[in-house]
């Protein structure tokens, strides 16, 4: 089963999305083209230790959504049910400041903040920081912003969410696909596939080695496409973990990636130390 997009190289972002998409980089410039390794991470329950999207519930009403509301949900379709939630939670007077305390309030995984400081203080050629999520620009920036790490990752590809005149937070899906594993509004893998490529084309070179950080079933997805030199970083015990663990034992050899399960952001340290230190 195979995952297809977009065209090799082509902005994955539809066009009413691209200017929100756009705004989610550190800066419209090329990132410099000497970084040894790619690092990408997903958001909810790798960066922060709980789903994001649930977490906004608690500036609801009640802190609770109506069964009505719960049961509109579909699987696969988890964007078009948080844009209703967000509708929800407007309608009912919830403002923006809310929702930001709540979501600024979530905790950071296990020693994911000294990761960031490991990242933060390698010599610049070193790693080149992406982060990819199925959460939202507000969510990720409020977060990122609220710890002073915004300025660590070089993209960010993740559904656009802004404020419009009545204070409603305006979700959208980031891009559509044609993949069977991912819900409907983003395939990871179709976006780190894009993103390698065409920074190996600007840079005129591959990344020695690609990184993947993540812990959900979406985040298995894009592990499926690195190589034999490349680590998917997968949170012990979670979806990511047992979908690899389960190809492994199911087709030996079809997973090509190095496997390093992790509970804590010390044993991504670890494992990106020993690396950092080959010439």
């Amino acid at each position: 089963m195979n995952c297809f997009g977009s065209p090799p190289g082509e902005d994955v972002t539809p066009p009413r999305s691209r200017r929100s998409a756009n705004n989610m980089a550190a800066n419209s410039a090329t990132p410099p083209s000497d970084r040894r390794f790619l690092i990408i991470f997903d958001f909810d329950e790798t960066i922060v230790n709980e789903s994001s999207d649930d977490v906004v519930v608690q500036a609801a009403p009640g802190q609770n959504l109506p069964a009505w509301l719960k049961d509109t949900y579909r699987p696969g379709h988890y964007n078009e049910y948080m844009q209703r939630v967000l509708a929800y939670m407007a309608e009912k007077g919830v403002p923006e400041s809310a929702i930001r305390s709540v979501i600024e309030k979530i905790p950071a995984s296990p020693g994911m903040l000294a990761l960031f400081q490991f990242l933060r203080h390698r010599p610049p050629q070193d790693f080149e920081v992406v982060l990819v999520s199925d959460a939202n620009t507000f969510f990720i920036e409020s977060w990122l912003r609220r710890v002073g790490a915004r300025q660590l990752f070089v993209k960010i590809f993740t559904n656009p969410a802004t404020f419009d005149k009545d204070g409603r937070l305006v979700l959208r899906p980031f891009h559509s696909h044609s993949c069977l594993r991912c819900p409907e509004n983003m395939c990871k893998q179709v976006i780190l596939r894009d993103y390698v490529m065409r920074r190996t084309q600007e840079r005129g070179r591959p990344f020695q080695r690609v990184f993947y950080v993540g812990d959900g079933a979406n985040d298995f997805c894009p592990s499926l496409i690195l190589g034999p030199r490349d680590t998917a970083f997968a949170r012990r015990d979670y979806p990511m973990h047992r979908l690899i663990t389960e190809i492994h034992e199911a087709r030996p050899g079809e997973f090509k990636a190095v496997t390093v399960p992790w509970a804590s952001g010390d044993d991504v340290v670890e494992r990106l130390r020993k690396h950092a230190e080959e010439k």
